[in-house]
């Protein structure tokens, strides 16, 4: 089994793993992405991480971009969230009652987002996405829904949907273009009265990095107000990583519930969502809306996310945008140096890479992009020690951990890569 196409890097210790996974996990992955369907080869197993690098189990080290999909902005194995994670684990690992770390995470979380005045921790973005359906379904009295297309983790392996997803449930979805105001005012005005909720990422992190049109989340606020709709927020991504208030912080456009994950729980199982007080008065035990988990809330996940939580300063944002910046304008010249078509898109610390030649504004253009040329992308930068996602609709993350001389390291792998992905 070669680990690349034409099997010029060879992974030894990964191709038996992941041929004994294939024995055990469906697919060989607990995640699709994992699989590198979308770049060829075989999936690298990661032994251990620090700081800004990951190392594999044929012992060969790797700038991380990829940082969990997100979740380390503050690197790998930060000194002070394994601190607290050890110091947690000591006393126990889960109890299944209340604890006092629950109520002052939720008061960390609610500091930095004042659009949220109740919340539930939940053990992942996905559970919180999930559950904020439930929720805005029961305040509204029904369940038809509006999602505004802003990309899917589905993207990674080009699928177009998902098997099993109940027929009612596809019904009651409606879809409307991301960046286009006039497709999401159309849906409402053509279903007056029966739309619950715009659920959106306030900027798409899963076709690359798509920022959101000046004026775009502004007018989804509107209409939702116009039309007695909740606006809800997908900041799994963005929540604590392009601010610390996220996307909300960031464009000044109040969600009626916001749903977090990934950088909250900094590497340990943890999500939430929340928002005004009259809608979050459905979720049990006040209300009808029964959610629940026996691992929600525990003490492991609480412990990383305060410590996360109490380094999340302005400092660091000003020194992840500086580092980030960086990036951007050296992978902008490289691609342009040797005549490359790539769209690079950023904002704050997550960035998207884009063969193509247009800028990425919605779901559709992202589907004109030149996928070979990414695959061909992410192993070149690979051989030269650099781990990127190993798909290309996915987003790229830098972290605390990542300084000038990584960065520089990053941008002279990138020229050397564009010039293999011109000449193939």
């Amino acid at each position: 089994m070669g680990s690349e196409p034409g099997g010029a890097l060879r992974a030894p210790e990964s191709e038996r793993l992941f041929s004994e996974a294939l024995e055990s996990l469906a697919g060989g992955v607990d995640s699709p992405v994992r699989a590198f369907r979308s770049v060829g080869g075989t999936p690298r197993f990661m032994v251990s991480g620090k700081g800004a690098y990951l190392r594999d189990a044929d012992e060969r080290q790797y700038l991380d971009f990829c940082m969990s999909w997100g979740a380390l902005l503050l690197g790998h194995a930060n000194p002070a969230v394994v601190r607290a994670v050890r110091s947690a684990a000591g006393r126990g690992m889960s109890f299944g009652t209340a604890t006092e770390s629950e109520v002052r995470l939720a008061e960390a979380v609610k500091r930095r987002f004042p659009s949220i005045d109740l919340l539930r921790f939940v053990s992942s973005g996905t559970e919180a996405t999930m559950s904020a359906v439930r929720v805005e379904g029961a305040y509204h009295g029904h369940a038809d829904a509006l999602l505004v297309k802003a990309g899917s983790g589905l993207a990674a392996a080009s699928l177009p949907g998902s098997a099993g997803v109940p027929e009612n449930a596809v019904k009651d979805t409606l879809v409307a273009r991301y960046n286009d105001l006039a497709s999401v005012e159309g849906l409402f005005r053509g279903h007056a009265n029966r739309i619950a909720a715009v659920l959106v990422e306030p900027i798409a992190g899963n076709m690359g990095v798509v920022p959101p049109d000046p004026g775009f989340l502004d007018g989804l606020r509107r209409i939702t107000q116009e039309f007695g709709s909740l606006l809800v927020f997908d900041e799994v991504i963005t929540g604590f990583r392009v601010a610390p208030g996220g996307a909300q912080e960031k464009y000044g456009v109040a969600a009626d519930v916001t749903c977090l994950g990934k950088v909250l729980g900094h590497g340990m199982p943890l999500g939430a969502y929340g928002g005004r007080r009259d809608i979050m008065e459905c979720v049990a035990p006040l209300g009808p809306v029964y959610q629940a988990g026996t691992l929600s809330g525990n003490p492991l996940a609480m412990a990383a996310g305060l410590a996360a939580m109490e380094r999340l300063r302005s400092e660091l944002y000003r020194q992840l945008e500086r580092r980030s910046g960086e990036l951007e304008r050296g992978l902008h010249d490289a691609a342009d140096d040797v005549g490359v078509d790539m769209q690079v898109s950023r904002v704050g610390s997550m960035m998207g890479v884009s063969f193509q030649a247009e800028p990425v504004r919605n779901y559709r253009d992202a589907q004109a992009m030149d996928r070979g040329a990414y695959a061909r992308f992410f192993w070149a930068l690979l051989r030269r020690g650099v781990y990127l996602p190993p798909a290309p609709f996915e987003s790229l993350f830098v972290s605390a951990s990542h300084r000038s001389p990584e960065v520089e390291k990053t941008i002279d792998a990138a020229a050397a890569a564009f010039r293999e992905v011109r000449n193939p």
